[in-house]
């Protein structure tokens, strides 16, 4: 049981890593791009590295005392491609404008922290449509109120794989639960300043999207436990244990899911933030630092 709260724990902190993000889009005059790229190269590094070196073999010796070395190999590589099919198509029922891994132009994050600042006029800002003039107030604020709604269940979609892949790691071994955790706060931080951004176009308060952004980041921990149950609850047996063939599969999908993330998320949103090899400095940063940390620990 001290597992699951520790395991709740780490997926808590690394959800509510959007606030912070969100936090630095209200307050700081100029957003550190290059920081940023850095930050999420390097959160990038820390996912590819353990997931390729620890998390996918953790899967294969789960797997192996029930279906041999042969039979293992195979289907934790059908879990780790079955992951990534998983959050492709939950990528795939995002459209572009809302995805909250968009990167945000200087111009477009101004107006947050400074009200004279003009809003820019950007066919990407869809919710800028809510502005125009409507002589009905109450159908412009239910407008408002669907359009926040539907961003808090697509950006809820969008981070339930990585709690799940957080909490399940943190739950097997909660050394590398932290080195997951802190690679996934690193990768919420500009998701909160991406998050902030269409919302606060879309209803024009601050509030508003600050508390979108935390909700955000909490649909992590609150998903990983909600998959959790459900996964103790119908598969767990008699003892409410959940088997190890069932924890490798879970591990080989988590894997295949940080892999697709860090690939399709994090580089290209690194390099749109850097400049040079700031993308690829993060990214070497995070597998040496992961490398290490594995190596201190065995």
């Amino acid at each position: 049981m001290r597992n699951v709260w520790i395991a709740f724990g780490l997926t808590l902190f690394a959800g509510m890593a959007t606030v912070v993000g969100s936090a630095i889009a209200f307050t700081a005059k100029r957003t550190d791009y290059r920081f940023l790229s850095v930050a999420t190269g390097f959160s990038a590094g820390v996912m590819l590295y353990v997931s390729f070196v620890e998390i996918f073999f953790k899967g294969v010796d789960a797997l192996v005392e029930r279906f041999g070395e042969t039979g293992a190999h195979w289907i934790n590589a059908g879990s780790f491609f079955g992951g990534m099919l998983l959050i492709g198509l939950v990528d795939s029922l995002i459209p572009a404008a809302e995805n909250p891994h968009e990167t945000r132009s200087e111009a477009e994050t101004r107006p947050l922290h400074d009200s004279m600042a003009p809003k820019p006029k950007s066919q990407a800002l869809s919710w800028s449509s809510v502005e125009s003039p409507d002589p009905h107030k109450h159908h412009a604020h239910q407008k408002l109120l669907r359009m926040g709604l539907f961003t808090a269940l697509v950006i809820g979609i969008h981070n339930f794989p990585e709690g799940l892949a957080t909490f399940l790691a943190a739950l097997n071994d909660p050394s590398l639960g932290m080195a997951i955790a802190v690679a996934i706060a690193m990768h919420n931080i500009p998701e909160g300043i991406s998050v902030s951004v269409p919302i606060f176009y879309a209803s024009g308060s601050r509030k508003k999207a600050f508390f979108y952004s935390a909700l955000s980041g909490l649909a992590e921990p609150i998903g990983a436990i909600i998959a959790y149950a459900a996964i103790k609850f119908f598969l767990g047996g008699n003892t409410g244990m959940i088997p190890a063939e069932v924890m490798g599969i879970l591990f080989g999908g988590v894997a295949g899911i940080m892999v697709y993330i860090s690939l399709d998320e994090l580089l290209p949103t690194s390099r749109a933030y850097g400049k040079g090899h700031d993308s690829l400095f993060g990214l070497v940063a995070g597998m040496l630092l992961m490398a290490l940390s594995l190596l201190l620990m065995k």
